[in-house]
């Protein structure tokens, strides 16, 4: 790659506007004139990037509420792939949201563009008919499973394992008297991290429910402390779902997800990337999820393992409880809260456990993906 190559991105929410702004440090810290174009957030911004649109803009989850958002993406893509047809950039990488990026990379592709998939799409948890759109959609797919690019090699598609780049940037012993001085937190007793998820979709759906839990928290153990990381976007929401369940004295901190997750003893959290990120914590969890009932029921059928929590999924085994849907009520939400408070051993063996896969995510992220993405610009 020379001073004059250009790249586009295209990050289709908070988590993928980190990873790619991970991935972007580690290009320009090989080539220092790089410049990348395309979709994205802060992370993205702070690297230099140029965002032609936002990565707010991609960040809905669900079948439903995908349509009632669909004319709008729709036309961003067909924009966005129309000016990358005209400006040709070098290589084209799509940092996860593959339902936006595997048909933008399809057509970039069979112009010519290279194209590079950075997250494998879950098909070995859902949705495995989409190996045969990543096959026509991605010259190389830069996975951050290590069990990921030998399921890909099954179906002709060259993947190269990269670690997850969180697992670099979280401390192996997190600093939790530390996180709590820099967040406020004083005194002894027990803190909750309540994160009802960086989509809006995700707030409707959880944050009530979760606040409500909270209170019932509280009554059994008057001295329990909260806090809660908000996303800018939609941090006025939480504090009104906070007020209406009648939830007081709690923290809200504008972003800081990872303080909030060093500071706490357990964790109620929507199920998505953050439940990786606080299992690198060590931390016990409590993964919930509740959607529009036609999405719920659709993901359902496509479902192919009995866990939907990342940590789970990565341990093969229910080692955090899972909440879905109806069952994740209040009252049910609370009780497997407090029962990590409950049993400090359990929570002990977790810590175990959560430290032996940090260690096998922890890589050198951002060269193991450059040298990929410099060998695909070569080939």
């Amino acid at each position: 790659m020379n001073a004059s190559r250009r790249v586009a991105l295209v990050a289709g929410e908070t988590s993928g506007d980190l990873l790619a702004g991970l991935l972007l440090k580690g290009l320009k810290g090989r080539w220092p004139d790089l410049s990348a174009v395309g979709i994205g957030g802060a992370a993205m911004a702070k690297q230099g990037f140029e965002a032609w649109w936002s990565s707010d803009k991609l960040a809905v989850r669900g079948y439903v509420e995908v349509l009632r958002h669909y004319r709008e993406i729709a036309g961003i893509r067909t924009q966005l792939r129309e000016r990358l047809l005209q400006e040709r950039p070098d290589a084209f990488i799509g940092v996860d949201a593959p339902d936006f990026n595997l048909d933008l990379e399809s057509s970039l592709r069979s112009a010519g563009v290279k194209t590079v998939h950075f997250i494998c799409p879950s098909i070995w948890a859902w949705r495995p008919e989409r190996v045969e759109k990543i096959r026509r959609s991605a010259d190389h797919v830069l996975c951050i499973f290590p069990f990921e690019p030998e399921l890909l090699a099954r179906h002709g598609i060259a993947a190269t394992y990269v670690g997850h780049p969180i697992a670099s940037v979280i401390p192996l012993v997190p600093d939790r008297l530390a996180a709590r001085r820099a967040l406020g937190i004083e005194g002894e007793g027990p803190v909750v991290a309540i994160l009802p998820g960086s989509r809006r979709s995700e707030v409707q759906y959880l944050a009530r429910r979760f606040f409500d839990a909270a209170v019932l928290m509280r009554s059994r153990r008057p001295g329990l402390r909260f806090v809660v990381p908000a996303v800018p976007a939609l941090r006025e929401v939480i504090e009104a779902h906070a007020q209406d369940a009648g939830l007081q004295d709690v923290l809200i901190v504008q972003g800081r997800s990872h303080e909030v997750l060093t500071a706490c003893d357990v964790t109620l959290i929507a199920s998505g990337t953050a439940t990786l990120e606080a299992a690198l914590f060590k931390r016990p969890m409590v993964i919930a999820y509740n959607m529009h009932w036609l999405s719920w029921i659709i993901m359902r059928r496509k479902q192919l393992q009995p866990w939907v929590g990342l940590p789970n999924i990565l341990s093969s085994d229910f080692v955090v409880p899972e909440l879905l849907q109806d069952a994740a009520t209040p009252a049910a939400l609370a009780e497997a809260t407090l029962a990590w408070l409950d049993s400090p051993q359990r929570a002990a063996a977790l810590e175990e456990r959560f430290t032996q896969l940090h260690h096998l995510l922890q890589r050198d992220t951002a060269r193991l993906a450059t040298d990929a993405i410099e060998k695909v610009l070569a080939g």
